[in-house]
């Protein structure tokens, strides 16, 4: 069967470099002896050398023709090709209940979506690793004080540790990408819960980083129904700006409009 054709419309980037493509499959021996899911394998740049791996191997594409190419030249992977839309998948079917490495070369346009997904599973997914656009692995994995620090970077460092092993240039694709890609790691972290309303933390925290050029106490307001108690807003983290918040201060924080929000409809 003759190769695929990159398609447009799936964002779809094949990398050439074997030494890269190994390297990335190689990020997954962080977390032996689990299942792996590859995301997107194309033409299975990726796939061969997960295969040679000890473990069970499964790949999600949502592309008819990468699905007959995969299943022409990897016969071995014949029932473990998955020909579906990973954000659509009820994931705990995909090993039985079993937890496994997420990896993959993502497709750019959706690794945001790919993210959240995972958060929405991160009891089942204790390791993620893989390619995505440069400039979303450099927010993932900002710390407090920077300006690509954001809704990203806490969501998932609230669970999971996050490493950028290395950047890959543009020449190393087909068609190349107008943009810089990396490789990262994620990692599941010790919390088992926050000390917070989960739900709250994650609405606290898109809701203020969408004006995240404001101090808290602006951004804040449309959290309210009403006006908040007197002194509220002039508590000294109300100054802050959201890039400058910890992990820790936002759950703090999430915990004191949860207060506050209990005070109002009292």
């Amino acid at each position: 069967m003759k190769s695929v054709k990159p398609k447009k419309n799936l964002g779809q980037h094949f990398l050439t470099d074997l030494n890269i493509a190994k390297r990335i499959a190689d990020t997954v021996d962080a977390c032996p002896d689990i299942p792996i899911l590859e995301i997107g394998p194309g033409m299975g740049v990726l796939t061969q050398y997960l295969v040679e791996k000890p473990r069970e191997v499964k790949a999600v594409e949502i592309d008819a023709e990468s699905v007959a190419y995969l299943n022409e030249n990897f016969p071995t992977l014949k029932n473990n090709i998955l020909g579906a839309d990973f954000l659509r998948m009820h994931l705990e079917e995909v090993f039985d209940g079993r937890q496994f490495v997420l990896t993959g070369n993502y497709p750019y346009d959706i690794s945001s979506q790919i993210f959240f997904k995972m958060l929405d599973y991160k009891d089942l997914i204790p390791c993620c690793t893989g390619m995505i656009q440069r400039e979303v692995a450099l927010r993932i994995a900002a710390q407090p004080g920077n300006r690509t620090y954001g809704i990203l970077s806490v969501l998932i460092q609230a669970w999971y540790d996050v490493e950028y092993l290395f950047t890959v240039d543009e020449d190393v694709f087909n068609p190349p990408p107008k943009v810089k890609s990396a490789v990262i790691r994620m990692t599941r972290n010790s919390v088992s819960k926050l000390d917070c309303s989960e739900k709250l933390f994650k609405r606290l925290v898109k809701t203020v980083f969408n004006q995240r050029r404001k101090m808290l106490r602006v951004s804040l307001r449309q959290m309210f129904p009403a006006k908040p108690r007197e002194g509220f807003y002039e508590q000294e983290v109300m100054t802050k700006r959201p890039e400058h918040l910890t992990i820790t201060q936002f759950v703090e924080l999430t915990n004191m409009v949860e207060a506050e929000m209990a005070a109002i409809n009292a």
